[in-house]
């Protein structure tokens, strides 16, 4: 099994990331990699929901589950469905964290994939720059929205 791990500090407060971030079908509105996201099933927070998810600059698809949501703790789950690439099971976790003393956000997105040994190394690559595509873009919104007198407290 392969573990990939993204993660990022955002100058905004966590409950702001996570309004942003916590519906299940909201992808398309903050990564840019995400075309579209349709809900199949379940609601935007309901654990069991699908989402077919259209990728960019292409016709890709994927169809996720959401597996777990937490409000509190600020993280969901979800795995992979319908997919075309080279893994036969993968589970992502996306977390939002206060970063305390300064008032921004730590954002984790991490992958848990089993796939055969010669498709490892390329699928982890795939999954750094898809997860990390979207913390980058997420960094832009935030600090676009920031006004320019407000800085980070600390």
């Amino acid at each position: 099994m392969a573990r990939t791990y993204v993660s990022a500090v955002l100058p905004a407060t966590a409950e702001a990331v996570w309004q942003l971030v916590r519906p299940f079908d909201g992808l398309p509105r903050w990564h840019p990699a995400i075309a579209a996201s349709e809900l199949e099933e379940g609601g935007a927070t309901t654990v069991g929901a699908l989402r077919r998810l259209r990728f960019a600059g292409g016709d890709t698809t994927v169809l996720e589950r959401l597996t777990a949501f937490d409000d509190t703790a600020r993280t969901f789950t979800y795995e992979l469905v319908e997919h075309p690439f080279p893994v036969r099971r993968s589970v992502s976790t996306l977390r939002v964290l206060p970063v305390t003393d300064t008032g921004e956000t730590f954002v984790e997105w991490s992958a848990e994939s089993e796939e055969d040994a010669a498709d490892s190394a390329a699928a982890q690559t795939l999954v750094e720059e898809l997860y990390g595509s979207g913390l980058s873009a997420l960094r832009r919104h935030f600090a676009a929205s920031r006004p320019s007198h407000e800085a980070p407290v600390g």
